[in-house]
């Protein structure tokens, strides 16, 4: 890579990945952002110049100048970059720099990613293959979202919302499902499964591709599929799949079959099925790669989650508060179903709807996917730059939602005053659960430090 590289809007998760990868390999990084952050702030740390606000000037010696999708043309360090002639790539064009030197491994799909590339990573790390990681979230087992290793492999979360996961040629390619998601830059879904299609074909040969067997999508585009691929999903038709299925709680135990074959019993401290689908394609990836089943099965045993993934905020006797990123009805009603499985009195799902163009195309979804929360609070639309949208807002939902099950405990509450609601309704035995890929988060932190007292 360039002596000096700078990224606009450092401060996001996947652009403080590709920073942090940077600065473990020795270049001189700087970088820009809207406001201050913990990211920012470990990012500093580490060596990184970071600028609040964007500016021509912040610009000044850099060889070359990495941008996220959410940076416009008319941003002014974009404009300076052209007009000096600074060379200026998308992050997943600086990932797929990094990540050619490696044997890629890449994970994508509408849902599942981080979780899945998580325990891949996980799993390299704890087999001593020392690999490179990029993970859309904290790995809280080595509490970063990314590390440089000297090994030989390399494990990225590749993603799909603005079809950059079309940057990487992976040696092995992971894909956990298809669904209606990010119409907003495919426009149709036929646009949205040729670039899955397109993405799967990428997988070198001689590698290997991983697809889930319960997407009927996904098997469709398999049809047509000649390179090597293994099949992993919750039913026997699948090469990889469990029996004796146990759930406890946010944890599960499962027999593990390959081929038909018994490999062995895993536990994985994570809740619901759809975890357990996300752990077989580790499962099959870490047989592909000879790594002992011993060490697989520690390794799930061992997972400590990523960040926003039904993360325990708050774990008392009378009260348990979780966070959670979900944001799109298929994640929400999963999530949902996890949390269910703790037995609780009641779960209070506080929800942020995230772009106006999400909630405008998956309205009745999101009607039908927040059956299994007892109460529910709808906040207004986490905006992610995108402008409004007349007649799109938070209150749709909550309408929508009424005008399906009228008896349904739902309220529509602005930001502010969620906390205050909550903490007068709470009672023991409740579980508050935030939901959303904005800044939701912040209220389920300043409802624990209200429940702190």
């Amino acid at each position: 890579m360039n002596k000096h590289t700078h990224l606009i809007g450092i401060g996001g998760i996947g652009m403080s990945c590709i920073a942090s990868l940077l600065l473990r390999r020795g270049v001189k990084v700087s970088g820009s952002d809207v406001k201050e952050s913990r990211i920012t702030q470990e990012l500093k740390k580490m060596g990184a110049d970071v600028f609040l606000g964007h500016a021509s000037g912040n610009i000044t010696d850099a060889d070359l100048v990495v941008y996220s999708s959410a940076v416009k043309e008319d941003n002014p360090e974009v404009i300076e970059a052209r007009k000096r002639g600074v060379p200026i790539i998308k992050r997943a064009e600086a990932l797929a720099q990094l990540m050619a030197e490696k044997t890629a491994i890449t994970v994508t799909g509408s849902h599942g990613k981080t979780t899945t590339t998580s325990l891949i990573s996980c799993l390299l790390l704890e087999a001593g293959l020392n690999p490179s990681v990029a993970v859309g979230g904290i790995l809280r087992n080595i509490d970063t979202n990314a590390c440089f290793g000297d090994g030989d492999y390399f494990v990225a979360e590749a993603d799909e919302s603005d079809g950059s996961f079309l940057c990487y040629e992976p040696m092995y390619s992971i894909i956990t499902n298809i669904d209606y998601e990010h119409l907003d830059y495919y426009h149709t879904y036929q646009n949205l499964v040729g670039s899955f299609t397109e993405f799967l074909n990428k997988t070198k040969d001689g590698g290997c591709a991983f697809c889930c067997n319960d997407d009927v999508t996904l098997m469709n585009i398999m049809k047509d599929y000649t390179k090597r691929h293994i099949v992993f999903g919750l039913t026997d038709s699948a090469d990889i799949y469990p029996q004796n299925v146990q759930m406890n709680g946010l944890s599960s135990r499962f027999d593990c079959y390959y081929k038909k074959k018994l490999i062995d019993s895993f536990y994985l401290p994570l809740g619901g099925t759809h975890n357990i689908s996300n752990s077989l394609a580790v499962i099959a990836l870490g047989l592909e790669l000879g790594i002992n089943v011993e060490i697989i099965k520690r390794t799930l045993s061992n997972f400590k989650g990523a960040g926003r993934r039904i993360e325990i905020k708050y774990n008392h006797d009378d009260y348990l508060v979780i966070d959670d990123y979900a944001h799109h009805p298929t994640e929400i009603k999963a999530t949902l179903a996890a949390i269910r499985n703790l037995k609780t009195k009641r779960v209070i799902a506080i929800f942020q709807p995230h772009r106006f163009t999400r909630t405008q195309l998956l309205l009745d979804e999101f009607a039908k996917c927040f059956d299994l929360a007892d109460y529910l609070v709808i906040t207004d639309i986490y905006a992610a730059s995108e402008p409004p949208i007349p007649g799109i807002s938070g209150r749709s939902i909550y309408e929508k939602i009424k005008e399906r099950s009228p008896q349904k405990d739902v309220v529509f509450i602005p930001k502010n005053g969620i906390v205050m609601h909550v903490l007068e309704m709470l009672k023991p035995g409740d579980v508050v659960l935030t939901l959303g890929a904005g800044d939701i988060t912040k209220i389920g932190d300043e409802l624990v430090e209200k429940l702190k007292g």
